[in-house]
C-alpha cells in the first residue's frame, strides 16, 4: 500500500504539473507571444511521457494490492478504498478526489487553449486568403471557407 499511495502521490504532482504547463502554453497564446509556444508545446509533451510511465506503475502497483486484497486485477482507487484496512480508505479517496479534480482542471485548461488555436487559425487562415486576392466571407456548413470572386487587391509591398 505504501508503494502504491507514493506513486499516487507523484501523478497528482504530475498532473498539478501538467496543469501548470498548459496555463502557461495558454498564457501564450493569449498574450500572443507565439515564439514560445514550441518550447511549451514540447514541455508538455515530457510531461505527459511521464505521465504515462507513471499510469504503468501505478497500474502495476494497483494490481500487487489487490491481489493481496482478494480483489480481481485492474481495481479502481475507490475499489480499494472500501475493502483497504484503515487508513488507507481516507488515503486513497483523498488521492481520487485529487486526482479527479485535477483532471477536470486540465481538461478546461485544454479546451480555452484549443478554442485559442482554432481562433488563431481562422484569423491567419483568413488573412492569408485576402491577401491571395480572395476573401472569406463565410463558411459552408462542412466548414470549409466560401470565398468571394477574385477582385483586383492592392498590396503595400513596402510593409
Amino acid at each position: 500500500m505504501d508503494e502504491l499511495s507514493q506513486i499516487l502521490w507523484r501523478e497528482r504532482e504530475l498532473m498539478e504539473h501538467l496543469a501548470y504547463k498548459l496555463e502557461v502554453e495558454r498564457l501564450l497564446l493569449t498574450t500572443g507571444r507565439t515564439q514560445w509556444l514550441v518550447r511549451a508545446t514540447r514541455e508538455i509533451e515530457d510531461v505527459l511521457t511521464t505521465i504515462r510511465e507513471t499510469e504503468v506503475l501505478r497500474a502495476a502497483a494497483a494490481d500487487e494490492v489487490a491481489l493481496e486484497l482478494g480483489l480481481p486485477p485492474n481495481p479502481s482507487l475507490a475499489a480499494l478504498a472500501e475493502v483497504a484496512p484503515e487508513p488507507w480508505p481516507a488515503i486513497l479517496a483523498d488521492h481520487r478526489d485529487a486526482l479527479v479534480t485535477i483532471a477536470r482542471e486540465i481538461a478546461e485548461v485544454s479546451e480555452d487553449a484549443k478554442g485559442l488555436l482554432t481562433a488563431g487559425y481562422r484569423s491567419a487562415r483568413e488573412t492569408l486568403l485576402a491577401i491571395g486576392g480572395g476573401g472569406a466571407e463565410s463558411y459552408a456548413p462542412d466548414g470549409t471557407a466560401v470565398t468571394d470572386a477574385r477582385r483586383s487587391r492592392l498590396l503595400d509591398r513596402s510593409l
